[in-house]
C-alpha cells in the first residue's frame, strides 16, 4: 500500500474520539481532532490554523511535524487531513496551553507503547482485540470467528502485497471482489442491506457464518494465488473470483440444509455504545491517569 496506510481508526480520549492510522507500522493521529481535545474550541480546524500562523511568526513550522492522511469523517468519507505520529504530537501539544497536556501525554505514550508491543508480539494484538470485543458485549464463539477473520485477512493481503499490489485503490478492489464473488454484493451494498454506515466495521456486525463464509472465500484467494504463483492485479482478481464462486456454492448448500439465508440483516450496532467506547479507552489509560478521573 501506497506509505503503507492501514484504514484509520478512532481512539478516546476525555471522553472524545481521536481518529488515528497507521504509516509505517507507528500510529499517527488527526491533529485537528487532538487540538479539540485539548482546547475545547468550538472550531479547532480555525484554532490550529491560527496557531500555525502564530508560531511560523517565531520561525516555527508546525506542518512540518505533519503527513498527509485520509481520514474519515462525520459523514462516512474520508478527506486529507493533517495528522502527527506520538514524538511530533509532543512538540505540537508544547505550543498549546492546556491543563489536559500531561494527561494526554502519558495517554499517547501508552498509545504508542501498545503499537509496539503488537509489532514485537503480535499475539497481544489479538489478545487485545479479544478484550475490546467482550467489553463490548460479543459472545465468544464470535469473537473466535472473528480474530480467525483478521488473521485469514492478514495473511491475504499479505500475499497480494507479495504478488505486486502496492496501491491503496487496488487492494479496495480486490477486497470487494471478495464479497462480490462470494455474496453478490460489493461492500457498500452489503452495509446497505445490513442498514450501516458507510464507516460501520461491516465484518464487526456480520454474523459468524457471514464471518466464516467471508475467511473459507479470503484463504482459498491466498491458495489460489499462491499455487497459480498470479501477479499483478488482473491475475489476482481472477484467482479471487474462482474463490468466490467456490465459497458461493458451499454457501447455497448450506442455504439448502439449513433452510435460511447465510447473508442476514442481522448486525451489532446495538453493541457500540459510548459507555462501552469509554470503558475500553480507560483500558488504554496508564494507572496513573485513571486516577487523575476518577
Amino acid at each position: 500500500m501506497s506509505k503503507e496506510i492501514e484504514i484509520s481508526k478512532i481512539a478516546i480520549f476525555d471522553d472524545k474520539e481521536i481518529r488515528k492510522g497507521v504509516i509505517a507500522d507507528e500510529w499517527v493521529f488527526s491533529v485537528i481532532d487532538v487540538v479539540a481535545v485539548l482546547t475545547d474550541s468550538e472550531n479547532p480546524r480555525n484554532y490550529w490554523n491560527m496557531l500555525k500562523k502564530r508560531e511560523s511568526e517565531h520561525g516555527i513550522q508546525l506542518s512540518t511535524f505533519c503527513v498527509q492522511l485520509k481520514l474519515i469523517s462525520k459523514d462516512g468519507k474520508k478527506y486529507l487531513t493533517d495528522a502527527a505520529n506520538t514524538e511530533s504530537l509532543f512538540r505540537i501539544i508544547q505550543s498549546i496551553p492546556s491543563r489536559k497536556a500531561e494527561p494526554f501525554k502519558l495517554w499517547l505514550a501508552r498509545v504508542g507503547k501498545e503499537r509496539l508491543d503488537e509489532i514485537e508480539q503480535p499475539a497481544k494484538a489479538i489478545v487485545r482485540a479479544k478484550n475490546y470485543y467482550s467489553i463490548k458485549g460479543y459472545t465468544s464463539d464470535w469473537i473466535q470467528t472473528r480474530t480467525a477473520s483478521i488473521d485469514a485477512r492478514h495473511q491475504f493481503t499479505d500475499v497480494l502485497k507479495e504478488s505486486g499490489i502496492n496501491e491503496d485503490k487496488e487492494y479496495a478492489i480486490l477486497t470487494n471482489e471478495i464479497y462480490k464473488s462470494t455474496f453478490d454484493l460489493n461492500a457498500q451494498e452489503y452495509k446497505s442491506y445490513k442498514e450501516l454506515k458507510k464507516s460501520d466495521s461491516l465484518r464487526d456486525n456480520m454474523t459468524p457464518l457471514e464471518l466464516a463464509a467471508t475467511i473459507f472465500s479470503e484463504a482459498t484467494s491466498t491458495e489460489i494465488i499462491k499455487k497459480t504463483n498470479a501477479k499483478g492485479f488482473t491475475e489476482d482478481k481472477v484467482a479471487i473470483q474462482k474463490a468466490g464462486k467456490i465459497t458461493k456454492e458451499a454457501i447455497k448448500k448450506i442455504e439448502v440444509e439449513t433452510k435460511e439465508k447465510v447473508i442476514t440483516k442481522d448486525n451489532f450496532k446495538h453493541l457500540d455504545t459510548l459507555e462501552k467506547r469509554k470503558k475500553l479507552a480507560q483500558k488504554s489509560l496508564p494507572e496513573s491517569e485513571n486516577n487523575l478521573k476518577e
